[in-house]
């Protein structure tokens, strides 16, 4: 817990290289260490109804503890997957850290999963068994080879309440975890086909502290609220292993969004560094913040979609207090962020984070020059990489290439890199737009609509088009829905001509009244680009 929060990025880029420890179990040398060495505050829950619960690290650390012990008295060793679907509430936290105390692999899921989705994964993943609550019962019934049903609330049938876990001994003896050892394994939400397993090392999971650290800079003096789905992979650097590395609290609300209901609980709970998806700021700095005392917040950020630069603008303006944008993948958790100690560029995600490093490739896997946008790739080893695609080392292969007898892997992501070293997100690399020649990528479109006074949100994708192959198309959520009309759309193509070049600009407008959006809140292009395609050829 001692790494500190540095103060001058080059030096760091230039000099670091993290030293993983060959045995780390979190549960045994973060939770079980903060209690012994400096127990306090680790977790502030809260609901909707106004329900509270408080508990410190010896608190987690004696539950898990006792949880741990159930879950071996089932049979349970280490090597074997737990599927754990539960809401945002504590049992989530004592769940993860009590299977990753027994070595036993946990498999977070958010709780819209339908039957079938959680099927497919306890039969791909080999789930041995599933932790959930009463209300979600009826996902499992169907399924049988289960050799533990563990719930939140009344057991009924086989199901076996957590509340038994109170019988067990608080004491547990921990599995010793190898660097290399599998840990945890998460499900991607996938575009397309079944979602395919991540899995992540003991490793992996240390040097998530990297973020924590030097994105966020927490302490142990700080309250930290991520509002991620328990499913995410954000939700693992951004609620657990990120902040408990580091010692500090953190607040876990179960609650649909609610923008006027985030100040509130910001102030309340006197949250100093806050972490919500760009759609979550997008709805905040339409709020007013005369009637709620944010003095306690000294900094934002965000990962899973772009922010654009007039959002980070507006809220720096409103509370006083930094948002800085970051990228990272479920494959790689946080490589390229924004850090306190140096200049933002708008637009940028920012320089990679020391001890990672990023080349730009070409279609041919050629290094690419300044300011070129191609592939963006990350070169290996590295301590943040997973481990591969659970039983698939061919698509895991497949997405690495070696340059130079140096592997990589390729993102799937589009950026460049400028003479000072930030990164510069293009899109995915089936977002791109092809127009007359031009490779127009959609971030820098929708982050110059959303400038404008009339756009709350946009998404920009390719629309077929006879004569240049692929038009700009812009799909617009208005902030005020009866102001759409077309002399609003010519004005919001003036607008983008304006400020950046022209033939980037929007051909066709469509106002709609929202953007199709995965469970996480990052926008779907595919799903529009998809219909632009069936438009386009008559379907």
């Amino acid at each position: 817990m001692a790494l500190t929060p540095m103060i001058d990025y080059e030096q760091c880029a230039s000099e670091f290289k993290l030293e993983v420890p060959a045995h780390f179990n979190f549960g045994h040398d973060v939770i079980d260490e903060q209690a012994r060495r400096h127990d306090k505050p680790a977790l502030i829950w809260c609901d909707a109804a106004g329900r509270e619960r408080f508990f410190n690290f010896s608190d987690i650390s004696r539950l898990s503890n006792q949880l741990a012990n159930l879950l071996a008295s089932e049979g349970l060793t280490k090597g074997d997957r737990v599927l754990i679907l539960l809401p945002r509430i504590p049992e989530w936290q004592i769940s993860m850290i009590a299977c990753l105390k027994a070595g036993i692999i946990p498999i977070p899921c958010v709780e819209m999963l339908t039957a079938k989705d959680v099927a497919f994964r306890i039969e791909d993943s080999g789930a041995k068994a599933v932790i959930t609550t009463t209300a979600n019962i009826e996902k499992f019934s169907a399924i049988e080879n289960l050799q533990a049903c563990l719930v939140v609330g009344a057991a009924t049938g086989r199901w076996i309440s957590l509340d038994d876990s109170q019988k067990h001994p608080e004491q547990f003896t921990c599995a010793q975890m190898n660097a290399e050892d599998p840990a945890l394994l998460y499900y991607t939400s996938g575009s397309s086909g079944n979602p395919k397993g991540v899995l992540h090392s003991s490793r992996g999971i240390y040097s998530w502290r990297l973020s924590a650290a030097w994105w966020q800079t927490l302490q142990e003096s700080d309250i930290k609220w991520c509002t991620s789905d328990t499913g995410w992979a954000k939700a693992g650097t951004g609620i657990l292993f990120g902040p408990w590395s580091r010692g500090s609290c953190v607040l876990f609300y179960d609650g649909k969004f609610d923008a006027a209901e985030r100040l509130r609980l910001l102030a309340r709970y006197k949250v100093t560094v806050f972490c919500a998806p760009a759609t979550e700021f997008r709805h905040l700095v339409n709020l007013s913040v005369d009637a709620v005392d944010l003095s306690a917040l000294r900094l934002n950020v965000s990962a899973g979609e772009s922010v654009n630069p007039e959002i980070v603008k507006r809220w720096k303006e409103m509370t006083g207090a930094q948002l800085l944008d970051g990228y990272g993948q479920t494959e790689t958790l946080m490589t390229v962020l924004n850090y306190p100690c140096m200049p933002v560029k708008p637009g940028s995600m920012g320089k990679p984070i020391p001890g990672t490093r990023f080349k730009i490739l070409g279609d041919a896997d050629e290094i690419l020059n300044t300011n070129e946008v191609g592939h963006l790739a990350m070169e290996l080893p590295n301590p943040q990489f997973m481990l591969g695609y659970w039983n698939n080392p061919q698509r895991t292969a497949e997405n690495i290439h070696q340059v130079n007898g140096i592997d990589y892997w390729i993102t799937g992501d589009l950026a460049s890199i400028d003479a000072d070293g930030y990164v510069f997100y293009a899109g995915r690399n089936d977002d791109i737009i092809s127009s007359a020649g031009y490779r127009i990528g959609p971030t820098e479109v929708e982050n110059v609509l959303i400038e404008h006074p009339a756009v709350l949100e946009s998404a920009v994708v390719a629309s077929p088009d006879a004569q240049r192959g692929e038009v700009v198309k812009a799909f617009i959520v208005l902030r005020n829905p009866g102001e759409a009309s077309e002399a609003l759309a010519t004005a919001l193509q003036e607008h983008v001509k304006t400020l950046t070049a022209a033939y980037k600009y929007p051909r066709k407008i469509e106002f709609v009244a929202s953007l199709p959006k995965n469970p996480s809140g990052k926008v779907m292009r595919k799903v529009l680009r998809d219909l632009e395609k069936q438009h386009g050829s008559g379907g």
